[in-house]
């Protein structure tokens, strides 16, 4: 059973930064790719960023390329999600997933609010 926490968001002011912690449990973190969606109200979840098992490959948005970073610790089944300048437009709840390839096992999510 695999099981998703997130952390780390909370209320920034425009141009600031946080990071989200993503801890998994269940022995196959270190074999899955590793991502983040968000949900902003009323829109769809979209994609922002994904990790593949071994942290040589990564993927993001064009909408927080140059502003987000995505990292992995295999030995801590974590992942971590440094997000900077960021923007009123970056208000979500983020959710991070795993799977082998595409999103299998969700968190629960937690708020990043920017405030302009």
């Amino acid at each position: 059973q695999v099981q998703l926490v997130e952390s780390g968001g909370g209320l920034v002011q425009t141009g600031g930064s946080l990071r989200l912690t993503c801890v998994a449990s269940g022995h196959t973190f270190s074999s899955s790719t590793m991502g983040w969606f968000r949900q902003a109200p009323g829109k769809e979840r979209e994609f922002v960023a994904a990790i593949s098992w071994s942290g040589d490959s990564t993927y993001y948005a064009d909408s927080v390329r140059g502003r987000f970073t995505l990292s992995r610790d295999n030995a801590k089944n974590t992942v971590y999600l440094q997000m900077n300048s960021l923007k009123p437009e970056d208000t979500a709840m983020y959710y991070c997933y795993q799977g082998r390839v595409y999103p299998e096992y969700w968190g629960q999510g937690t708020q990043v609010t920017v405030s302009s």
